[in-house]
C-alpha cells in the first residue's frame, strides 16, 4: 500500500491508502525519501483556484473552454519534485539502492515504467534533499534562463547563460523559482542580479543566497533606471524574469526593462490582470513578454536543449551552492502524517514557508 496526499475539497486535505499495482518486468518500485511542496501550484487546488477546476482544457486547441471541467475532487498524486529510493526493480534502466529524482505526486511509494516515468539517478556527491530540485522544479528555472539566451541569440544558443552573461538582471518573486532563476543567473555570471519582492523574509532569503535586493513596494523601478544606463533614453534591466503569480508583480516587471527588453515570465496566474497596463510602458518602450514553462523549451532548440540537459544543468548548480540553498531555500521538512495540517494551514495563512520537503524520516534530515 502507498499513502497518498488527497486533496478531497477546498480546503480539505487528507492521508489515503492506495493500492500498488505489482511490478512488470521492466519495472521498478520506489520508497520515497523527500517530497516537495510548491506552495503556489498545488495551493490552487486547496484553494479551489485553478483554473482546470472550472474550465476544460484542451490540449489540441491550447486553450481553456467552457465545459466539464478537467479535474474534479478529490485531486490526488499533486506534486513533482519527489526522490525515491528504488526498493525493488525488474529492469537495467535503475539499480535496486538508487536515489532518483521523479515526478509522481506526493505520495510514499510508487511503482514506475521506465518507458512512461521520466527519472533522474542522482550522483553520490548530491545531497538528496536537494535532489527534490532535479526533476521538474530546477529544469524550470533553468528553461527560464534558455528563453532568454534564445531571445538574444536564437538557435545559436550555446551556453545556459548566453542571455545573462554580463547582463543586469532582476527576479521578481523571491519564492522557490525567483531564488532558483537568480541562482542561475548569477551561476552564469550575470553582471548583477537583483531580486525584487513585497516579503521582508522572503528578501532576506534572497540576500543570504547572495542576490542584491530591494522591496516592491519603494517602486525599484525608479531606483534602477537611474543606476542602470545603457544610453540616451535607454535605461533598465538588460532582462526580467517574473516569478511571481501576481498580476502586481508583472505589471512592476515591465517598469523595470529597459527600452525593447524582454520580460521572461514563469508565474501561474489564477486572478484577472487590471493592474498590467498595456497602454503604459509595455506600449511606450517597445517590450516583449515570453512565456517560458517547463512543457516548451524555446523553438529550434529542442534538439540540442531536452528536459535531461536542463537537469543536468541543475545537478551542476545544486553542486556548486547546495550547502547554502540547503541552509536558507529548505525552510520546513514535515513528516507524511502531518502533511495534511500543514498544506491547510499554508492555504489558510496560517503558516508561511519558502520551500518544505515532506519526509519518511523527520529526525533524519534534522526536522
Amino acid at each position: 500500500m502507498s499513502k497518498v496526499l488527497s486533496i478531497e475539497a477546498p480546503g480539505e486535505v487528507a492521508l489515503v491508502e492506495e493500492k500498488l499495482s505489482g511490478i512488470h518486468e521492466g519495472g521498478f518500485r520506489v520508497a520515497t525519501t523527500h517530497s516537495g511542496v510548491s506552495a503556489g501550484t498545488e495551493l490552487t487546488f486547496v484553494k479551489g483556484t485553478n483554473p482546470s477546476l472550472t474550465s476544460t482544457w484542451d490540449h489540441a486547441l491550447g486553450l481553456f473552454t467552457e465545459g466539464t471541467p478537467s479535474v474534479a475532487y478529490p485531486v490526488r498524486g499533486i506534486g513533482y519534485m519527489q526522490v525515491g529510493l528504488v526498493v525493488e526493480t525488474r529492469t537495467r534502466a535503475v539499480s535496486e539502492g538508487a536515489l532518483v529524482a521523479m515526478c509522481y505526486g506526493h505520495r510514499t511509494d510508487y511503482v514506475a515504467d521506465p518507458m512512461e516515468d521520466r527519472f533522474v539517478e542522482l550522483p553520490d556527491d548530491l545531497d538528496p534533499l536537494l535532489g527534490i530540485y532535479v526533476a521538474h522544479m530546477g529544469p524550470i528555472c533553468a528553461n527560464g534562463l534558455l528563453h532568454a539566451a534564445h531571445d538574444l541569440h536564437g538557435p545559436a544558443v550555446r551556453h545556459l547563460g548566453d542571455g545573462v552573461r554580463g547582463r543586469r538582471v532582476v527576479v521578481v518573486g523571491a519564492g522557490v523559482v525567483g531564488l532558483l532563476t537568480a541562482c542561475f543567473a548569477r551561476a552564469c555570471d550575470a553582471a548583477e542580479v537583483v531580486v525584487v519582492d513585497e516579503t521582508p523574509a522572503r528578501l532576506a532569503v534572497a540576500e543570504a543566497l547572495g542576490s542584491h535586493v530591494m522591496a516592491a513596494d519603494d517602486d525599484p523601478a525608479v531606483d534602477l533606471k537611474r543606476r542602470w544606463r545603457h544610453g540616451p533614453g535607454d535605461r533598465g534591466a538588460d532582462v526580467v524574469f517574473q516569478c511571481r503569480g501576481q498580476p502586481r508583480a508583472l505589471a512592476l516587471a515591465l517598469r523595470l526593462l529597459r527600452p525593447q527588453g524582454t520580460l521572461i515570465d514563469l508565474a501561474f496566474y489564477t486572478q484577472g490582470a487590471q493592474e498590467v497596463r498595456l497602454g503604459e510602458e509595455f506600449h511606450h518602450n517597445g517590450l516583449t513578454v515570453r512565456c517560458a514553462q517547463i512543457g516548451r523549451v524555446p523553438r529550434g532548440l529542442a534538439h540540442a536543449w531536452d528536459r535531461e540537459r536542463l537537469s543536468h544543468e541543475t545537478i551542476n548548480l545544486l553542486r556548486r551552492h547546495g550547502g547554502v540553498l540547503r541552509r536558507h531555500l529548505i525552510t520546513d521538512v514535515v513528516g507524511f502524517p502531518e502533511a495534511p495540517q500543514f498544506l491547510t494551514d499554508l492555504a489558510a495563512g496560517r503558516r508561511h514557508t519558502v520551500q518544505a520537503v515532506l519526509c519518511d524520516d523527520v529526525e533524519e534530515e534534522g526536522g
